[in-house]
């Protein structure tokens, strides 16, 4: 599945970032998987590496970016102009900045990264997962471990009327896809990713607990907070009508978004370079 999008290279565009969540007792969300951390403090074992592995530091970001939050393809990972939290959120599968704690650096968008690396044509996306924790700790000379850590957070839900969107085709074609203050255009679209792209643009993490199975259409449309970080690129009057953030969810989605807090299960960074070793 392609995350790719688009980032403004501007203070505060996108507000919080980029989740997956199984619910147990308590409500605790156990997002993180047990194979890659196994004990409170340790570096994770991982039995198989890339064939082929390319991590650099990107060019310093100007104007707007193409970000590839973790692309697969018969082997293929890519991930472009991502943080190093972005990568961890890759490989823990994981979808909110707010999971990922450590030093200030690992979440700065002046700070970013390229991955190329390549595997066998049919190996599965969560091995691939794994293969990019192995890829991070060596290069990255990374110490984990993990806590758990009570969070508020917004959980994804179908409204009373059910989903609104629609299943994306088969046959649909390429299209161009916006992701920015006010404006959501993608294509398909599962609960969990459309949970990733909302959570850039509220103050919390968000959880998806829709139940939704398929890959849908989003076309999105609402009045961001800071109305100055809209490019003025809509027709007169269009955004003046639009509705908040949680508002355009349930008028145009068919989904809600609800305030609770919880346990989160935490991924802290206790030691990373900040230049990674040649490849």
């Amino acid at each position: 599945m392609n995350h790719a999008v688009t980032r403004a290279n501007e203070p505060g565009a996108f507000g919080n970032h980029l989740c997956t969540a199984v619910v147990a007792a308590l409500v605790m969300l156990a997002v993180i998987s047990p194979r890659a951390l196994r004990g409170q403090s340790s570096n994770p074992v991982i039995e198989k590496a890339f064939d082929v592995a390319s991590l650099k530091a990107a060019p310093p970001p100007s104007g707007r970016i193409t970000v590839d939050l973790g692309n697969s393809l018969r082997g293929r990972l890519t991930l472009t102009n991502v943080t190093l939290s972005e990568c961890l959120r890759f490989a823990f599968k994981i979808y909110t900045d707010d999971q990922i704690a450590g030093p200030d650096w690992i979440k700065d968008h002046q700070i970013l990264f390229n991955i190329v690396a390549q595997a066998p044509s049919d190996t599965p996306r969560d091995k691939l997962r794994e293969m990019a924790l192995a890829l991070l700790t060596e290069r990255f000379r990374l110490r984990l471990h993990r806590e758990v850590r009570e969070l508020r957070y917004l959980r994804l839900v179908e409204d009373k009327g059910g989903s609104k969107m629609s299943e994306t085709k088969e046959d649909a074609p390429a299209a161009a896809e916006i992701v920015r203050p006010g404006r959501i255009i993608y294509r398909r679209v599962s609960g969990q990713t459309l949970a990733v792209l909302l959570t850039r643009f509220t103050q919390q993490p968000i959880v998806d607990m829709t139940g939704l199975k398929g890959e849908y259409d989003v076309n999105l449309q609402w009045m961001p907070d800071v109305a100055k970080a809209i490019p003025a690129a809509e027709p007169d009057g269009i955004m003046d009508a639009a509705p908040s953030l949680f508002a355009a969810v349930r008028e145009q989605l068919g989904l809600r978004l609800e305030a609770t807090k919880g346990p989160m299960n935490m991924v802290v960074v206790d030691h990373a370079e900040r230049v990674p070793i040649g490849n």
